[in-house]
């Protein structure tokens, strides 16, 4: 049996604003399966998770583990990064140690090519409605054909009904939505991420207020509380009836957490994260839910390469597919820290990877230095 001996945590700095953090499992033959937990301000939190959990894995087989006793006994978000991680690194090397490709370890491939659209908003430095656009223009010059912008840095009401509409607050985020849509033209289809930002009343006047900027969907405008359900699905009802998707669910937990969202009707498209949901079977059980309620899979992937590279051999064995969120230039370390290896996007699509594992692996000398040695 070829056992797992090491298990390694990363976590490196990438911006100001940005850490990254993968695992690492390697086994008596020196091959190595890889993972991102990536949660921006919880990286203790999630390393003491990752610590404990890893700690009785050596000497065991990386295609015996199951990691659904830790999910059902896992509360915080923290710890289902970590749970993840591991997820993904002991599907990596197991699918290494096998010579094949993650996908075809998941299921049979349904698609080749696997659509993804560009998200901006932390490669967007220059917070002003020129530099979104800017931004939004370079992307679709690379050959996106949709992009998503999160313009509502300064509106904090989180829900609450009783909190007044900052008007001038909203109508920055409004702004930058306006200069994007003007920059990349009517054919590219246009997401807003709110970030949760939003209550009922500011949702439904930047819906008004967007009709002649075609959105393709609204993400997130709400916390996502069971408390906020009637809430969500009122945003849904006049999303819809202005011809917008609504999104949403992207730190969602196992299948059973996006349950009463979709028997609620909340959502057109849901979002689930592999770095959170659980692992890549949880991640296509809520593919195949969404996919019987007549929803779209649109899943949440706006961080790291390990994580883009986990995304990718999902899509290709999910039910259904809408796109798949992709990190646009943030850093050029996006393709650095994996040697290269990031599978890139052409035409607003991504050729499946037909590596062993997830197709990359760390570059060992730029994680010591982003690490601080």
């Amino acid at each position: 049996m070829t056992a797992i001996t090491d298990a390694r945590w990363h976590a490196l700095r990438i911006s100001p604003k940005t850490t990254w953090c993968f695992v690492e499992l390697v086994d008596d033959q020196g091959r190595i399966g890889i993972g991102e937990a990536t949660l921006n301000g919880r990286e203790r939190l999630v390393h003491d998770a990752f610590a404990r959990l890893s700690c009785p894995l050596a000497g065991r087989s990386a295609g015996g583990i199951d990691w659904s006793s830790a999910r059902k006994v896992a509360s915080t978000l923290a710890e289902f990064a970590a749970i993840s991680a591991l997820d993904q690194a002991t599907r990596d090397l197991s699918a290494r140690q096998r010579n094949a490709s993650v996908a075809t370890t998941l299921g049979p491939i349904l698609r080749e090519s696997i659509p993804v659209y560009a998200n901006i908003n932390r490669g967007t430095l220059d917070r002003s409605p020129a530099g979104f656009a800017l931004r939004a223009r370079d992307a679709v010059v690379d050959g996106f054909a949709a992009i998503k912008v999160a313009p509502f840095d300064e509106v904090a009401l989180h829900g609450d009904a009783t909190l007044a509409i900052d008007t001038d607050a909203l109508d920055a985020g409004l702004a930058r939505i306006v200069a994007v849509r003007e920059a990349v033209g009517p054919a590219v289809d246009l997401m807003v991420d709110c970030h949760w930002r939003l209550n009922l009343a500011a949702a439904q006047r930047v819906l008004a207020a967007l009709d002649a900027c075609k959105l393709y969907w609204l993400e997130c405008p709400v916390p996502e509380t069971p408390e906020m359900l009637d809430t969500i699905r009122a945003i849904r009802r006049d999303a819809n009836a202005r011809g917008v998707r609504l999104a949403g669910c992207e730190e969602m937990r196992r299948l059973d957490g996006f349950m009463p969202f979709i028997e609620a009707g909340a959502y057109d498209v849901m979002m689930p994260d592999a770095k959170y949901v659980g692992g890549l079977d949880e991640m296509l059980a809520v593919a195949g839910a969404l996919a019987r309620h007549g929803m779209s899979f649109s899943p949440h992937n706006p961080s790291g390469p390990v994580c883009h590279a986990a995304s990718v051999q999902v899509c290709a064995v999910a039910p259904t597919l809408d796109r798949l969120e992709m990190q646009y230039a943030e850093t050029p370390l996006f393709d650095a820290i994996v040697g290269g290896h990031a599978p890139r996007a052409v035409d607003g699509a991504i050729a499946l990877p037909r590596g062993p594992g997830f197709g990359v692996t760390l570059d060992e000398r730029l994680a010591r230095e982003l690490a601080g040695g």
